[in-house]
């Protein structure tokens, strides 16, 4: 009798098992993955004589800036259910040796004035708000919002170019087995997918001011969701400010060494779950400027303080496999290390290489992307909103000493 009650048990029990497997196969649709090829090895560098105006190739990339800035018009579904976003960017040395910022970034579709048509003389910045001095760009203005960065990356120091150069054989630690070839970032951008779908351009900027330049890949990827019922929610981005000097007459922003940068933002009535994003990097004024010194940012919502903290890696070191043309020093330490007579630990003074690339930064490394900072708004109401971006002990520009500050921020909401 025992053995037929736990025959029938285990019937039950495989029964249920495979009615609940029909019911999720019920539920799922086959994924829609979708790529776009944004860029594939493109040259990015600085060229006044091939690109002295606005430039567009066979291919559709349209090159502003000397040759500095790449725009291309791409197409992106409009999905159902929910995305999976990534963006994947691929970097090496044309036979630029320097570190120099980047950003891959969206010309956003409610901005009539937009880069290329100030590039063609079309259109101009509108002038700036009171506040931002005459730095063109950075914040919204009549017909004008500042571009939807979706990327901010570093170049290291040569990767590529000089990977295989002899005159750079002997810069190599021991601890690292070669030079790379190239440089690979991925973030997921999910929550940008508002921006994205539809008609877009789509742009990249490296701050090189040689001829050799770079070459840059980047890719989209949309992976949907396989499930019916994960159903993709109405959502909104919104850019406030945007710091980043990518087009004359934008140029570097050291106003935080004299006043905090305040934008002005309405919230929607029907909006929720509303937070803000934050990019940012410190850069210039030799070893004593705002690229080593650790500054802390403040963030406050209509005069409340909101979020702060003090952007800064010390895991530089730790990339120095991307950076072959970093100059090196020489530094003394005290080792330890194995005596092979003794097989006992002793202690002597040797001399150390240290590269520039190994220098702890302001959120940033020579061959790092860097990594948005979420900030939940939770106890914001619909209407209008003022938001002050403070670094209170920023350092202005002076002669060579090149500080500034590479900020931008956006708002998200689900509607």
């Amino acid at each position: 009798m025992r053995i037929i009650y736990y025959l029938a048990f285990m019937l039950a029990f495989l029964l249920s098992l495979l009615s609940a497997k029909a019911q999720h196969k019920g539920n799922i649709t086959s994924t829609r993955d979708y790529a776009v090829t944004l860029f594939d090895k493109e040259h990015v560098n600085f060229d006044p004589v091939s690109y002295k105006t606005v430039s567009t190739d066979s291919k559709g990339i349209v090159r502003l800036s000397n040759g500095r800035i790449l725009l291309k018009k791409i197409q992106v579904p409009e999905f159902k259910k929910n995305v999976q976003t990534t963006v994947r960017i691929k970097l090496s040395s044309a036979g630029d040796r320097w570190d120099k910022s980047g950003s891959l970034f969206v010309l956003p579709r409610k901005s009539l004035i937009n880069f290329i048509n100030i590039a063609e003389g079309q259109k101009s910045f509108p002038q700036p708000e009171i506040g931002t001095e005459s730095f063109y760009g950075i914040v919204p203005g009549e017909d004008y919002q500042p571009v939807l960065e979706l990327m901010r990356f570093m170049t290291p120091f040569g990767v590529g170019a000089y990977s295989d150069s002899i005159r750079f054989r002997h810069r190599k630690p021991v601890y690292i087995p070669k030079w790379e070839k190239e440089v690979v970032w991925e973030q997921n951008i999910s929550s940008l997918l508002p921006a994205l779908e539809g008609e877009i351009w789509v742009g990249a900027w490296i701050d090189t001011w040689t001829k050799e330049g770079y070459n840059l890949s980047a890719e989209l990827n949309f992976k949907e969701s396989q499930l019916k019922c994960d159903i993709k929610k109405p959502s909104q981005v919104s850019t406030l400010v945007n710091t980043v000097y990518y087009l004359n007459p934008q140029k570097q922003v050291d106003l935080f060494a004299r006043k905090d940068l305040e934008v002005s933002s309405v919230i929607p009535a029907n909006a929720k779950n509303i937070r803000l994003k934050y990019i940012v990097t410190g850069h210039g004024g030799h070893d004593g400027g705002d690229e080593f010194v650790p500054q802390e940012n403040i963030i406050s919502v209509d005069g409340k303080v909101t979020y702060k903290f003090t952007p800064w890696r010390d895991d530089c070191a730790s990339f120095r496999r991307f950076n072959p043309g970093s100059g090196v020093w020489l530094q003394k330490d005290t080792a330890q290390y194995i005596d092979e007579a003794s097989g006992t630990y002793k202690e002597k003074v040797i001399e150390e290489r240290i590269a520039s690339s190994d220098y702890s930064r302001s959120n940033w490394c020579p061959g790092t992307d860097v990594t948005p900072v979420e900030i939940p708004l939770a106890g914001i109401r619909p209407g209008k909103h003022t938001f002050k971006f403070s670094i209170p002990h920023a350092q202005q520009i002076e002669g060579d000493k090149m500080n500034h500050w590479l900020i931008s921020a956006y708002l998200l909401w689900d509607e």
